[in-house]
């Protein structure tokens, strides 16, 4: 459907036609002017009509309608088709979701089209409707400010996610050992794949800001590339954070499974310590079981008292060895 569409005049939102067939030949006729229109999750019927209009290429209108493409920047005859995946963290659930933001910019048009709840266009339109001296650069400046709010919004993402790191670091490696083993390999399981999904978004991206960020780009203001140098400078410190997160959870993993291993040979040890314990009376006992005549101390009044005596003096020597080496 269609979410807002407006002529911009000399960086001034002006009353036009509602049909946005008319308003886009309004905008080719009065000079320095663009339309921007706005579309969430079209159907096919309304992207035809649009695709139709505005001369877009059916290969960029096909990946527009289907959403779930990478972030990308390809250049037609008649205009510039761009993807970008804006990201939503939940904090309460500590979870990254992505939607899809797909730009079409032309001559004197903008056709913005978006899937999901990540796409900050309603804060873009009206900070740049603030801003007029900086939107009378035209389309170009539309796909700027997108691009500008999106990549900054990764920039939130990551402190988020470099909170939530440190606080599981801290509770792997607190005395406890991080508690129900089971629970704590699935919750780095967990935010590995929330960091993969992050990385999905803003990885793929690098490419298409550094070709903004050149010459020679159609449809881009050849004074825009300090603009889209800043994007991608902030790009780049998003992609090396996503990169150390992902680093420092690996070694948070490796870390817990070596915990895990001494916790579990801790275990063995004291195992392994009370059956030695266990099996020295159970051999003295034993041996006096069997039925013989002939045995030391067999018939001697005071042989029953040593051997129970013989046991607990083996049993205290064994104890406090095993515990002065750490075994108990």
């Amino acid at each position: 459907m269609i979410v807002d569409c407006a002529i911009y005049r000399e960086g001034r939102r002006t009353e036009g036609p509602r049909d946005f067939s008319d308003a886009l030949d309004q905008a080719r006729s009065i000079g320095d002017s663009f339309l921007w229109l706005g579309l969430y999750e079209p159907t096919e019927e309304e992207f035809d009509l649009v695709s139709s209009e505005f001369g877009l290429h059916r290969l960029a209108v096909e990946d527009a309608l289907k959403a779930h493409q990478r972030p990308k920047l390809e250049v037609y005859d008649d205009s510039l088709f761009m993807v970008l995946k804006p990201v939503v963290y939940e904090p309460h659930g500590d979870t990254v979701t992505s939607g899809e933001l797909m730009l079409f910019v032309g001559d004197c048009f903008v056709v913005s089209v978006r899937h999901g709840e990540g796409a900050p266009l309603k804060a873009v339109r009206r900070r740049l409707e603030a801003e007029p001296e900086l939107l009378k650069h035209g389309p170009t400046t539309v796909l700027y400010a997108v691009s500008d709010a999106v990549v900054d919004h990764y920039t939130e993402v990551a402190a988020e996610l470099q909170t939530d790191l440190e606080e599981l670091e801290a509770q792997i490696f607190s005395p406890t050992g991080g508690g129900d083993t089971k629970n704590t390999a699935s919750r780095i399981y967990t935010f590995k794949r929330q960091l993969l999904e992050f990385r999905r978004a803003t990885g793929p991206l690098a490419q298409p800001v550094q070709r903004l960020a050149s010459a020679g780009v159609p449809f881009v203001n050849a004074k825009s590339q300090p603009f889209f140098r800043d994007v991608d400078d902030h790009l780049m410190k998003t992609n090396e954070a996503v990169e150390g997160l992902d680093r420092l959870l690996s070694d948070i993993l490796s870390a817990h499974l070596a915990q895990v291993s001494v916790r579990q040979n801790d275990d063995m040890r004291k195992i392994s310590a009370w059956a030695a314990m266990a099996a020295v009376p159970t051999m003295v006992a034993g041996v006096y079981g069997m039925n013989f005549d002939h045995m030391p101390e067999l018939h001697w009044w005071w042989g029953y008292p040593a051997v129970i005596l013989l046991m607990v003096v083996l049993e205290i020597s064994l104890y406090r060895l095993f515990k002065r080496r750490g075994w108990l």
